[in-house]
Parts: structure tokens; C-alpha cells; sequence
């Protein structure tokens, strides 16, 4: 499937724990020809990590010059260690053309919308908190307080979804995925006029 025609998106993924954004964001890049973002960290490279595939990984001073410079399109402070999405890296693909995947939490989200409009957000949802209840239960590794937490955060985030653009159920991962495609080829479809104005003019070329 060919999605980049002329300046690449930046498709923002969003979601509760469990809801299965991760598993989607896979199967697009299995599927399709595009590329995920990749964050920075000021925290230590874990075993197995690559810098430039896992993160990014920086000091505290380059981060902090980074964030005075506005070159991230969201970033935060987690227990110590800062995390950011590089404006810079993600411009770059989409000036080649290239899409890019941006799975993060909301708030993260909205901040990245803030920096870059042209994003496209979009939230996973599951099919019923009793599913997302049972698939967190699932997995075998939450205490029943964390888990009820985990049900509570879920629908905190689930009240910002009025300002996402589209919304995907993940009731059957397959057809999940199958609707985020079809999300991000109706994106290329839309009227930028900046974009028509430049293929309006490569058609007065060939008349």
C-alpha cells in the first residue's frame, strides 16, 4: 500500500493499557511501508537496547538544550529521566514523503497536535471495560488495586478522545488494523491546499 504521495504524515496513536494500540502500531509496520518514531531518554541504555532503535539516548544537558531550542514535539519528566519525541527527525521524514507512527499517551498527544496541527490523531478504544478488564487480567501480573487503577485511568484518557480525530475499536485485531489503514489512506486523500496548489501547477505543466 502506497500512502506517501507527496509530503508524508504524522499519524499520533493513542490509547488505554490494554486496549491493544501497541499490537496495532506492529501490524501497520509489518504491513505497510512506514516508519515509527522513535523517542529520546536521558535515562541509561538497558540491556539489549540500540541507540536509534530502541531511543535515543542523550545527557540531561543536551535534552534540556533541546527543549530550550523547541525541538520536541512533546516531552516529559518520568521519575527523574526525561523523554521526547525529536521534532527535528520526525520533520525530516515527512519532508521525504514518509509516514511516520507516534504511539504515546494522551497528554503527550495533545502536546505533539500543539507543535504539529497537520498530525492525525488517532485513539484506540477497547470493545467494553469488562474486556480491557479482562485482558489486563490476562496477563497475569497486576494486583487487583493496580488493575482497578488501570480501569480508572482508562477512562480519564477516554474523556480527551473529543479532541482525536478518528477513533479504532479493537474488538478483532485484524479488522482493528484493517480500519487504521483504510484512516490513513482517506488521510492522503484530504484537500491541503498547499498540496493542490503544487499538483494543480505540475498539471499546467503537462497542458
Amino acid at each position: 500500500m502506497a500512502l506517501a504521495q507527496h509530503r508524508g504524515k504524522l499519524f499520533i496513536i493513542s490509547g488505554p493499557s490494554g486496549a491493544g494500540k501497541g499490537t496495532i502500531c506492529k501490524a501497520l509496520l509489518d504491513r505497510n511501508d512506514i516508519e515509527i518514531s522513535v523517542s529520546m531518554t536521558t535515562r541509561s541504555p538497558r540491556e539489549g537496547e540500540v541507540h536509534g532503535v530502541s531511543y535515543y539516548f542523550s545527557t540531561r544537558e543536551e535534552f534540556e538544550k533541546t527543549i530550550a531550542e523547541g525541538g520536541f514535539l512533546e516531552y516529559a519528566d518520568v521519575f527523574g529521566n526525561y523523554y521526547g519525541t525529536p521534532k527535528a527527525m520526525v520533520v525530516e521524514k515527512l519532508e521525504q514523503g514518509r509516514d511516520v507512527i507516534l504511539e504515546i499517551d494522551v497528554q503527550g498527544a495533545l502536546n505533539a497536535k500543539k507543535v504539529y496541527p497537520e498530525s492525525v490523531l488517532i485513539f484506540i478504544l477497547p470493545p467494553s471495560l469488562t474486556e480491557l478488564r479482562a485482558r489486563i487480567e490476562g496477563r497475569g501480573t497486576e494486583t487487583a488495586d493496580v488493575i482497578n487503577l488501570r480501569l480508572s485511568k482508562a477512562l480519564e484518557e477516554m474523556s480527551y478522545m473529543e479532541n482525536y480525530d478518528y477513533f479504532v475499536v479493537n474488538d478483532n485485531l485484524e479488522e482493528a488494523v484493517v480500519r487504521t489503514e483504510a484512516i490513513m489512506i482517506a488521510e492522503h486523500g484530504r484537500i491541503v491546499k498547499d498540496e493542490i496548489k503544487a499538483m494543480l501547477d505540475k498539471y499546467k505543466e503537462e497542458v
